[in-house]
This record gives structure tokens, sequence and C-alpha cells, in this order.
């Protein structure tokens, strides 16, 4: 409940960013057309993300094997919908879901996941992924990516505003103001939007403790995929798609983890093991 209401507190932010954005730009019809446009871009990645993440990954459908049978057993377990269920060829252990609702999901693991835990664990991640499915994470994801690319989108307008003097007209356009939207419009956009993203993780962490019944399992999980991922970081990963997984495939440090997608894998930890099993 309170992640939920941190991410829709961090969504009303995004929103204010958005309109005061447009309205240092051109109004209410500047953000209109930059939300109307970065809608559109998202819209198919959205719509068809499940195809294209399977095929990026070069996924295979399984109907059958330890992968199947868990997430079988916690669908059957919560009374949910059975999501196509597919195997990665990646060493390196990690997982993730998308699709655009319960009814069109997807839950995705490597082979590396299946050798390193134990079926209490993978039974744990699995339910983490799952409850991204139920909790529609994905439409969120791409609300809150729309939103930003929106930002992101009018910064560069500004910069054109720039190039050739412009602004709402000559009376009101305002130089500083342009420049504080091309600076700070785009970060302040990004910083907000993995905020989102943490919430959501944190969410789906509580969420899948409580659908596999047991909150170390998740715990045991994160902590060998964490340092599995710290050793051997997944070979040709897209940027893009990397605040899908259930931990961070890609390595940084410093000011990068400011802009993580993903929350500090020892708070993840630290707070499934305060949960009562």
């Amino acid at each position: 409940m309170i992640n939920m209401i941190r991410t829709t507190a961090l969504m009303t932010l995004l929103t204010l960013v958005l309109v005061w954005a447009g309205n240092m730009l051109g109004g209410q019809s500047g953000a209109l057309f930059a939300l109307i446009l970065a809608g559109a871009m998202n819209f198919g990645s959205y719509w068809f993300s499940d195809k294209i993440v399977i095929k990026m990954y070069r996924g295979r459908e399984v109907g059958e094997g330890p992968l199947f049978d868990v997430v079988h057993e916690i669908c059957t377990r919560n009374s949910l919908p059975m999501p196509k269920v597919y195997i990665l060829p990646q060493p390196t252990p990690n997982a993730f879901a998308t699709g655009r609702n319960p009814q069109h999901a997807v839950v995705a693991a490597t082979e590396g996941i299946t050798q390193i835990l134990s079926r209490d664990e993978l039974k744990g991640v699995m339910a983490h992924e799952m409850s991204h499915v139920m909790h529609r994470d994905i439409l969120i994801g791409s609300i809150a990516a729309t939103f930003a690319g929106a930002i992101s989108y009018m910064s560069h307008m500004a910069q054109w505003a720039m190039i050739f003097g412009g602004g709402r007209d000559e009376e009101d356009g305002n130089p500083v103001a342009l420049i504080i939207l091309m600076i700070l419009g785009p970060i302040a956009a990004m910083l907000i939007q993995m905020a989102i993203s943490r919430s959501r993780e944190y969410e789906a962490d509580r969420g899948g403790a409580l659908m596999c019944g047991n909150p170390h399992n998740l715990a045991n999980a994160l902590r060998k995929l964490e340092m599995a991922n710290s050793r051997m970081p997944m070979p040709q990963m897209n940027e893009a798609t990397a605040h899908m997984f259930i931990v961070n495939p890609l390595r940084g440090a410093g000011l990068k983890t400011l802009f993580s997608t993903h929350p500090p894998v020892e708070e993840r930890i630290r707070r499934l093991e305060t949960m009562q099993p």
C-alpha cells in the first residue's frame, strides 16, 4: 500500500514536471503535442512488449519442466491466469516478466537461473515476476516512459527555440527559463521515472513473498542473483530492457546508481527478511 501511494505521488510529480515544461515552451498545446508524440512512440513497444523482448533474447517457450512447473504452482495457488513461460539461452542468472496485461503475460528466465537456485528460491523469483504482472507494472512503466519522453522531447524543442530566438512570443520569451528546461527537465523526468521503477520493484518483492508463502525464498534468491550478475554481467544486454530484469544486469557505481532502475539489493533483502513468513 505504501509503495502504491509512493508510485501515485511520483506519477503526479512527473505530470507536474510535464505541465511546467509545457508552460515554459508553449503552454498546454506544447505539452499535449509532446505527450501525444511520446505516447505514439511508446504504444507499440508496450502492446507488443512480449514478442519484442522474447525475440530480442531468443527465448524458447516451454510447456513442461522445472520452470514451467514452478510458475504453474504459483498461479494455481493464487488463482492467477497462467502466462506463457520462456527460457532464454543465457548463462547469467536472471528473469523478467512482460506483456500488456495478465491475459497476455510472459515470464522468462535464463538457463543460468535454474542452475544456481533451489526450487523454493526459483519459486520466489517467479512469484516476484507474477506480482509485476498482476500489478500491471508494464503499463505503469510505459506511462512513466511516455511522460519522461515527452519532457525530453520538449527539452530538445527548447534547444531549437534558443537557437532561433524562440519562446511563446517576443515579450514572454525567457531564455533563462528555456535553459533551465533544457538542463533540468530531462534530468528531473529521468530521476522520477527511475524512482517509480524502484518503487514497483519493492512492491513486486512484497507481493512475490506473499504469493510464494515465504519471503526468505526470494531474499536468498536475490542474494545469489546479485552475486552472480556482479561476477558475470549478461552479455549483449540491451540497456533499454535492463529495468525489466529482477536484478540489474548492468554494472554501475557512484552517480550511476542514482539513475538505476533497481533499488539496492541489500535493502530489498533487508525488507524481505523483516516480513513474517
